[in-house]
């Protein structure tokens, strides 16, 4: 029933729930997840979006027009824009939607910096709602609740049978990781992202033992298809069980050497007596003089 622009209704269980309430927030939990998600920012450069920050640019060669996001400096005080896909797309239409007054525009509101501890000019920001007779802009503390809450509602547990967690920050590390998995240079990534430094950006990239070795290999596979086909011949018998002896020489008795094949090793004058025979047999019968003594 409404009363006081609010809708009340009781649920099964006799609790009164104002439904406006309810509604509001499933709103906002789904629009920063989805904001932050389709983005990669930090959650103080999502508050600082306004409708002034989507923009259209046209391309040089085809005159498409193409929309961006700009985003305002933050962390490292550089301005960047973001290409809007069309998922992204649907969520700024659906918040522009929703914060529009009766006469069509996106009211312009103060808000309060919560790190540089300073009032902002008002804006018409995207992340706006309507509280005790006046409109505010969010909060980072407000928009972890809302997301905490729905987590907790869901009732979603990790693997080891704990309630899952979230923080917003954990969508920026997903941005980059689905990003660089799905062919995006790291390099493009770092742009997007506002990182000095490149290996920030890989910090966040969760690199897997099998994603590097099929990464790997396939580099290989490239290069050979464009190498002539002579340098990639079949070893011989002789090289291969070369190739496989250098595993027996590196065990030595101080622990596994870790050199590449072929190379100098850092255990050179290591004692050798605790070398199986086979091994032994395998070195040149000066070089075995030559450590025989050094041990």
């Amino acid at each position: 029933m409404p009363h006081a622009h609010a809708t009340w209704a009781d649920d099964v269980q006799g609790l009164r729930r104002n439904l406006n309430i309810e509604e509001s927030n499933a709103f906002w939990t789904w629009a920063t997840v989805e904001a932050l998600r389709h983005t990669g920012v930090r959650i103080e450069e999502m508050l600082e979006l306004s409708h002034h920050g989507i923009v259209q640019y046209r391309l040089p060669s085809t005159g498409e027009l193409v929309p961006l996001l700009q985003i305002a400096p933050s962390k490292t005080d550089e301005e960047r824009l973001l290409l809007v896909t069309p998922e992204l797309a649907d969520v700024l239409s659906q918040i522009v939607r929703r914060v529009r007054d009766t006469t069509g525009a996106v009211p312009r509101v103060p808000a309060y910096d919560t790190h540089e501890k300073v009032w902002l000019p008002a804006m018409p920001w995207l992340f706006q709602y309507p509280r005790g007779g006046e409109r505010r802009r969010m909060t980072p503390g407000g928009i972890r609740r809302l997301q905490r809450r729905a987590l907790t509602s869901l009732g979603l547990t990790g693997s080891d049978g704990a309630p899952l967690a979230w923080t917003p920050h954990d969508f920026r590390r997903m941005f980059v990781t689905d990003a660089v998995a799905n062919g995006l240079p790291p390099h493009i990534a770092q742009i997007i992202c506002g990182h000095k430094d490149i290996s920030t950006t890989m910090g966040y990239k969760a690199i897997y033992p099998d994603e590097a070795i099929e990464a790997h290999r396939a580099f290989i596979a490239r290069r050979r298809a464009l190498r002539p086909g002579q340098e990639y011949r079949t070893p011989t018998s002789e090289e291969w069980d070369d190739f496989l002896g250098h595993f027996e020489r590196r065990k030595l008795s101080v622990g596994t050497c870790g050199r590449a094949f072929g190379t100098v090793c850092v255990h050179e004058h290591a004692c050798f007596s605790e070398l199986p025979a086979a091994a032994r047999q395998r070195l040149p019968a000066n070089r075995w003089r030559l450590r025989g003594r050094a041990s």
